[in-house]
């Protein structure tokens, strides 16, 4: 089969109205397509997230805080 200059050049004129919209149709699929891209990354990256802080809390509470000696305060010579 040969390629012909018919199958890769369109012969018909598309108005600038018929361009902006399939522009415009192209522009928004893009568009949609990252955004549901991006929302699926967020739920994995939150799912991940709250697996591993709930892994963390399970594995080691918490150690109490040790208070801290109260620092005895040098009096300045004047």
């Amino acid at each position: 089969m040969t390629a012909t200059k018919g199958e890769f050049f369109n012969p018909a004129k598309l108005s600038s109205r018929d361009k902006a919209e399939v522009t415009d149709h192209t522009a928004r699929a893009i568009i949609a397509a990252e955004a549901s891209a991006r929302d699926k990354k967020t739920e994995k990256l939150r799912a991940l997230r709250l697996q591993q802080a709930a892994e963390e809390s399970e594995a080691s509470p918490t150690p109490a805080k040790k208070r801290r000696s109260t620092a005895k305060v040098a009096k300045r010579r004047s």
